[in-house]
């Protein structure tokens, strides 16, 4: 008798899927905010608009899975308060950042941004956790750093947005790292740090008379009402990805992201992008590539018992 034939996807396979999915929303999120650009609606309001949804999102949904026990348990350490009010700020900042990339036409910069911001978190790593590097890796980090080099001197203007997205994002997961809380308790924390900031400054506005909200046309609305989804979503789906695949696996899905959104910016948003800028991306690319193909031959390189 044959042995029976299995069904389903086994847990490697559904975490890439659950990789894939995040990456593909993240990098297709110009396309989500493209209906905002020419509204009233300023980058300012538009940040605390998206931290009061996502606390609201995050909390029903903590409510629907029963993950208040844990966060409670977890707000007792010293520790939690700290890192997370420290994490809150970097995530604001790279929130606001990269909705002003969006809504300014500087989707390649914002691309470039994750491009960078794992090489970021690989320094940080040989900084902090004295992670262990090879040669070809040290160079691909190099190349990097002269793509950005290149875009700031030749280019004429600092790569700023690139820099912030990527120095904050890499330092909200070096502080993620360390705090003991899974994806989605972690983020309703996060929100509701930032929540009385975000929900007294509409209220401020609101007052002033320069409150934007319910003017706006039915999509654009929408779009501000359902940003706390937008932002939940592939957080948790990323969340599910690491706690399945590996992290270096999961680093080879992340380029997924500003794959797209460089694509984006070229091709629907129309940004100029001229031989300089090109050369300085290329620059990025390379060492994109080469610590993919160094952190790949290590992984598969022969044990001594192989040999």
């Amino acid at each position: 008798m044959s042995a029976p034939r299995t069904t389903g996807w086994n847990e490697t396979q559904k975490g890439l899927a659950y990789a894939l999915g995040s990456y593909l929303i993240w990098g297709l999120f110009p396309l989500y905010w493209y209906p905002l650009i020419g509204q009233p609606i300023g980058t300012d309001q538009l940040l605390a608009q998206r931290i009061l949804w996502s606390a609201l999102f995050s909390a029903v949904l903590m409510t629907v899975l029963r993950q208040w026990p844990p966060l409670m348990a977890a707000l007792k350490t010293a520790k939690v308060w700290w890192v997370f009010a420290l994490s809150s700020l970097l995530l604001s900042a790279n929130w606001l950042t990269y909705l002003w990339a969006i809504t300014h036409h500087h989707v390649l910069d914002a691309s470039l941004g994750y491009f960078i911001s794992p090489l970021v978190s690989i320094a940080l790593g040989r900084l902090v956790y004295r992670d262990q590097l090879g040669r070809l890796q040290w160079l691909a980090v190099a190349l990097a750093a002269v793509g950005v080099a290149w875009l700031t001197f030749l280019g004429g203007r600092v790569p700023w947005v690139a820099l912030i997205l990527s120095i904050t994002w890499g330092l909200y997961g070096l502080l993620r790292k360390q705090a003991p809380l899974e994806s989605l308790p972690g983020l309703t924390l996060e929100t509701l740090l930032m929540l009385p900031l975000a929900a007294g400054y509409l209220l401020w506005t609101q007052q002033q008379g320069t409150l934007v909200f319910s003017q706006l046309p039915w999509l654009p609305l929408l779009l501000v009402i359902g940003s706390g989804a937008a932002t939940a979503l592939p957080l948790l789906l990323f969340a599910a990805a690491a706690r399945r695949i590996t992290l270096s696996s999961l680093g080879f899905v992340q380029y997924i992201g500003p794959t797209l959104q460089f694509m984006l910016g070229l091709w629907v948003f129309h940004e100029a992008f001229d031989v300089i800028r090109f050369v300085g991306y290329a620059w990025v690319w390379a060492g994109v590539a080469l610590f993919a193909a160094a952190s790949y031959r290590l992984r598969h390189r022969p044990s001594v018992k192989d040999t």
